[in-house]
């Protein structure tokens, strides 16, 4: 299908017809007590549709930060284009939904005793998980980097201080400076983040800083939307982009911090900003709840999320080994809402329905611009797998006025999502 806005329009409505299959309100004996742990997008909208679908069940989401930093458009924070402010949300409305919010960090899970402790020796029992942790770093990956070098070349893969400080260093470096960004191996948060990244700083070095350079040392060859960033690029930011794929020493191996530098398997560079994304893994709880496997991440069933290592926990969100579909907020919000209707139906003691599901990850070339790419994957046999013919991206030749459209599409995508997660 070769426009962007009928494409969505379909995935939309298999994502619909999907939701209504599972979303019935059941009766379910007892009052089954659902702790959630982490209050992301998978983790608050599980517990925002749970209430929904079964206002009677005991829903209590456990989640150390009062407020959530969205990584959706944090780009834009580093940009200068956007106030970090409006990427904050809190849980009051989860707490006036009936969901017991527990802002504490959750230190560990005993799955036989189905009990969740904190750091005062406090437990909470639980009869199902849901378990959304997001990503953590796999520290050290790259030698040298590790929390104190993080403090001088800057991930900001997670949303908040980081964000900030490696705008604080855009903003400070002279003109004329060099920035490198490092792109790990695949599987990580957000496929084309680190590329719609790249098209914002360098936006920000062309108005601000035009003698400046941003070198981009990428592990893959290939990436998501690489067609249409690649022309984006050549369009707006000739000269001032240059990409060093995996195949010619693009992968950062090591680190010097005091230096600056970064060093790949043939080369070595020197930068006044380095901004490191590290190679990653799925976060600290679900290692210590024992649901993750040898590669880090976490394998779960297709349909009902439900860990393929440890029984009544279920995973969602970035930490789930879910390809071909992505790791993103789109995901995730979409994973706890089929989670929480097929949890429902377990406890009703009915079984699961197998679903259509899809993903929509919008990128910015400009401020002004951006494109798309959607897929459309089934879990019936309760693996994913792409439905054959769906989804797509942006086309390449589309007119400004499409670019300009799906820019605004993200945005009303950014304030749906958030609206269904917080309220």
């Amino acid at each position: 299908m070769n426009n962007s806005i009928s494409r969505r329009k379909v995935v939309g409505g298999l994502a619909a017809v999907s939701m209504t299959q599972v979303n019935a309100k059941e009766t379910i004996r007892g009052r089954a007590r659902i702790v959630i742990i982490g209050g992301g997008f998978g983790g608050a909208s599980a517990a925002m549709h749970l209430r929904s679908i079964a206002p009677h069940l005991d829903v209590t989401l456990v989640e150390a930060a009062k407020t959530y930093t969205a990584c959706p458009f944090s780009n834009l924070v580093i940009a200068g284009l956007r106030d970090i402010q409006k990427q904050a949300f809190g849980y009051t409305n989860l707490s006036r939904a009936g969901i017991k919010v527990v802002n504490e960090r959750a230190i560990n899970v005993d799955t036989h005793k189905k009990s969740i402790g904190f750091n005062d020796d406090r437990t909470i029992s639980y009869d199902k998980l849901i378990l959304s942790p997001g990503i953590d770093f796999r520290w050290n990956a790259i030698e040298g980097y590790d929390v104190a070098s993080a403090n001088i070349m800057p991930h900001a893969w997670k949303a908040g201080a980081q964000t900030l400080q490696l705008r604080e260093q855009l903003r400070s470096m002279d003109n004329g400076g060099t920035v490198i960004i490092s792109i790990p191996p695949a599987p990580f948060r957000c496929p084309p983040g680190p590329y719609e990244r790249a098209s914002l700083i360098a936006h920000f070095l062309k108005s601000h800083k035009p003698k400046s350079k941003l070198l981009l040392l990428d592990a893959q060859d290939t990436f998501s939307k690489k067609p249409l960033f690649e022309k984006s690029w050549l369009e707006y930011y000739p000269g001032l982009l240059e990409r060093v794929p995996g195949s010619e020493s693009g992968q950062v191996i090591r680190v010097d911090p005091k230096t600056k530098t970064v060093f790949t398997d043939f080369d070595t560079f020197k930068a006044d900003i380095i901004n490191i994304i590290p190679p990653q893994q799925a976060g600290k709880i679900a290692h210590l709840s024992g649901v993750t496997d040898d590669t880090g991440w976490c394998p779960i069933d297709a349909i009902t999320f439900e860990s393929r290592r440890v029984p009544d926990v279920h995973v969602i969100g970035d930490s789930t080994i879910a390809a071909p579909m992505p790791k993103s907020a789109y995901s995730a919000n979409l994973q706890g809402k089929i989670c929480a209707a097929q949890l429902v139906r377990q406890l009703s003691g009915l079984d699961p329905i197998s679903t259509t599901l899809n993903n929509t990850c919008y990128s910015l070339s400009t401020p002004d611009q951006g494109f798309s790419v959607s897929g459309v994957y089934r879990n019936n046999d309760g693996i994913f797998s792409p439905v054959p013919g769906s989804g797509g991206t942006s086309p390449i030749g589309q007119p400004i006025s499409s670019k300009i459209s799906e820019r605004h599409q993200a945005f009303e995508w950014f304030n749906t999502i958030t609206r269904e997660a917080f309220g």
